[in-house]
């Protein structure tokens, strides 16, 4: 008597992970090319000068930001420590 495989209930025979690689006696390379064909979805718009700048503008601020919050911080702790924990 063969044994049946299980049945889950959950399983809807979609690949999750595939386990194809290349030079297994299973590997099909007709999913290969499909997948290097390049295609309208894939390709990118060029940024424009005045939205790469914008973009470059704000990364800038940004980063100001940043920087003068962690200057603010410790000009605070050097305030704190001389006017209250030095005393």
């Amino acid at each position: 008597m063969k044994k049946q495989p299980r049945q889950y209930d959950d399983d809807d025979g979609r690949v999750i992970c595939s386990m194809d690689a290349i030079g297994k006696p299973w590997y099909d390379f007709s999913d290969r090319r499909k997948e290097n064909t390049p295609s309208a979805t894939n390709q990118g718009t060029q940024m424009t000068r005045a939205e790469s700048w914008r973009y470059t503008w704000y990364a800038v601020l940004a980063g100001l930001l940043i920087v003068a919050v962690f200057s603010a911080t410790w000009i605070l702790f050097i305030l704190f420590c001389i006017n209250v924990w030095f005393k």
